[in-house]
């Protein structure tokens, strides 16, 4: 269905609005505020990079250590963490290439976008919903086991990778900047 979906983009809807709606730099939900759409664009992207990340972190360490039975909690908590990195980073990674693919003067191209970012939507609503009956079914559990030893965490020692996070969200910003004034 979902190839189907993205092959018939030309008779689309979407493509039809798109078509003959106002020909604009951007989607026409920015109302010409360049700025807006250039902070969107580079949220979107600084999420999607920031997610992708994330997961293929997870999934490093997760192949990595033997953490022990599916309902340890290291596994659990990794498991959580995996989920949301995926719904964030479908739903950004679609937004902004929703963003950064307008073209009016290519209207199949743009309702192609425009109806995967639809067809991405639910999963990625899916994902979070998922990460959220599992953050909740956990906590009890996961809470009892923190109360067992009094084990400080050292967040700190993570602010190298904080800053990386942050020199990327400046980055992806600056791109974003750069694709709306060349547009």
């Amino acid at each position: 269905m979902t190839a189907l979906a993205l092959l018939a983009a030309s008779t689309s809807y979407a493509a039809q609005s798109v078509r003959q709606g106002p020909h604009t730099l951007a989607p026409p939900s920015f109302d010409g505020h360049g700025w807006l759409v250039a902070l969107n664009m580079g949220v979107m992207a600084w999420a999607t990079t920031i997610a992708a990340m994330v997961l293929a972190y997870l999934i490093h360490e997760e192949r990595r250590d033997d953490v022990g039975p599916l309902r340890s909690p290291a596994r659990i908590w990794r498991t959580i963490g995996m989920i949301y990195a995926t719904g964030v980073m479908l739903r950004c990674g679609v937004e902004a290439a929703s963003i950064w693919g307008w073209d009016p003067s290519d209207p199949t191209g743009t309702a192609r976008l425009l109806i995967a970012k639809r067809l991405v939507d639910p999963i990625a609503v899916a994902c979070g919903v998922t990460g959220l009956g599992l953050y909740v079914l956990s906590g009890p559990g996961l809470a009892e086991q923190l109360r067992k030893e009094p084990l400080p965490i050292r967040m700190w020692q993570s602010r190298e990778i904080a800053h990386r996070i942050g020199w990327l969200g400046l980055l992806s910003m600056i791109a974003a900047v750069g694709v709306v004034s060349t547009r």
